[in-house]
């Protein structure tokens, strides 16, 4: 199962439901968040998880967890012929694809409303697949890895780009003393949401990260699956084959 940290722990709502609300409420300033918050150090790693990808060359990928499209449109790099990004949140969906025809990119980027957990292609359908940021937030993640690797061809790769957690003094301290107290402060007053950028740590600390995931990853069917560590171990990019 994945997490049971939640935007709302007291709320009736599914997870599922409270991510893509919050989401929907922070979309407008969600880009801004993450390059201010992360010292844009979040566009290294992107361009890092989509080198993984070079020794394959993907002509279809599919984004799960979209948002505003940022790996999408790292993964243009590669050349592909078509990229489809998918996403539970409208709103972050409105941003990107405002995004991508600003951008002129709406030609070989679609964004389109999906649920990791029930993805709506057919079996075999992508020679890539990339998530950034959004295993952590699945309601069932066994579930969500699962349907991706159904819909991976065979022989076809996964790139996952996901917070892990720091073990090394001193930078586990600094990690928790900015996830903890820097970020949601900072976090709370340019999203003006009282609830995501407290939710953002507390689903990282909670999240299966390293040999755990690695682990998830092998149950779920993938082969050769390998972990990439970045920045000190803040951030860590995750590969598998089907």
């Amino acid at each position: 199962m994945g997490t049971k940290v939640k935007p709302l722990p007291d709320s009736k709502i599914g997870k599922k439901q409270q991510v893509a609300n919050m989401f929907d409420n922070i979309s407008g300033r969600y880009d801004l968040l993450n390059h201010f918050l992360s010292l844009n150090i979040d566009k290294v790693w992107r361009k890092r998880a989509i080198q993984k990808l070079n020794e394959i060359q993907p002509k279809r990928i599919l984004d799960v967890a979209t948002g505003t499209g940022d790996l999408a449109i790292a993964s243009l790099k590669l050349n592909p012929e078509k990229v489809i990004g998918i996403d539970i949140s409208d709103g972050m969906l409105e941003v990107g694809r405002k995004k991508m025809k600003d951008r002129k990119l709406d030609d070989r980027i679609e964004m389109h409303s999906g649920d990791s957990e029930s993805i709506q292609f057919e079996d075999n359908s992508f020679d890539a697949i990339t998530v950034g940021f959004g295993v952590r937030n699945f309601e069932n993640l066994d579930k969500g890895l699962a349907e991706m690797f159904r819909v991976l061809k065979p022989h076809g790769k996964a790139v996952i780009l996901e917070f892990s957690k720091p073990k090394v003094f001193p930078v586990k301290q600094l990690y928790n003393f900015y996830f903890q107290t820097i970020l949601p402060f900072w976090g709370r007053f340019i999203s003006r949401n009282n609830f995501a950028y407290t939710y953002l740590p507390e689903s990282v600390k909670a999240f299966p990260d390293g040999e755990a995931f690695i682990e998830r990853l092998g149950k779920a069917g993938y082969k050769e699956v390998k972990q990439y560590k970045q920045t000190f171990g803040i951030c860590s990019i995750y590969t598998g084959i089907k």
